[in-house]
């Protein structure tokens, strides 16, 4: 797992896109992500549903008031009159379950292990989309030239790359050459080695936009050359 990034490695980063810059004319940008989304309400929806369904099995197991102590003081009501209360006990002993279930599956699932397992993996790859693609419009990859900006987003926590290219270059390159990026950056990254993952990325990236977009007369560098850290 990458814990940071030093600044020997936003210099080599940053050189890397430079270089990969200097023979196309596109623009590169690279983000680093720790987290994308807290996934606090798929948190509070596994805890929700635990709280409701594993205290239906203590049913069939005879749960009853006496099982939390302080609830019952044990003893049976044989008379009618006594079973009111009896059944008010019961309520409050399994509403009582229900409610030590649901605050400890939460505070489990706020753990970022347990957390990445129990979220399905289509929604982690929607929100890493979402926040990659935030990212894109944000510093302005929408808006070079000729529509050829490049960004390439790690999110740490949810183990989620996204490269995402602007109208422009998409549509001419086939879509493993993204497939192709992302691996490089993801062996590095789960490596601990992000530089080198970025830098490999960055590289394909560049040969692509040499390949499919020369330099024109005028090249200015649209975007700065760096990685941002959020």
């Amino acid at each position: 797992m990458v814990k940071r990034i030093s600044q020997i490695d936003h210099a080599r980063i940053s050189e890397a896109i430079r270089a990969a810059e200097s023979q196309p004319s596109g623009e590169i940008f690279c983000v680093l992500a720790r987290e994308v989304s807290s996934y606090r309400d798929i948190s509070l929806l596994w805890a929700a549903g635990l709280a409701f369904i594993v205290p239906l099995g203590l049913i069939a197991l005879g749960f009853n008031a006496s099982w939390i102590p302080g609830i019952s003081t044990g003893w049976d009501a044989a008379h009618l009159a006594g079973r009111g209360t009896e059944t008010s006990q019961s309520l409050a002993a399994y509403a009582l379950v229900q409610v030590a279930i649901f605050i400890f599956c939460y505070a489990a699932l706020r753990l970022p292990m347990l957390r990445r397992l129990a979220t399905p993996r289509g929604v982690r790859r929607a929100r890493v989309r979402k926040a990659a693609l935030h990212q894109f419009l944000a510093h302005g990859l929408h808006v070079t030239e000729e529509r050829t900006g490049v960004l390439i987003f790690a999110a740490l926590e949810d183990h989620q790359v996204e490269v995402i290219a602007d109208s422009g270059i998409h549509s001419r390159v086939d879509q493993s050459v993204w497939a192709r990026a992302v691996e490089a950056l993801t062996d590095g990254l789960g490596s601990n080695r992000p530089a080198d993952g970025f830098e490999a990325a960055i590289g394909m990236v560049g040969e692509v936009l040499a390949e499919h977009f020369p330099p024109r007369p005028r090249n200015p560098n649209e975007i700065a050359d760096r990685l941002v850290e959020i």
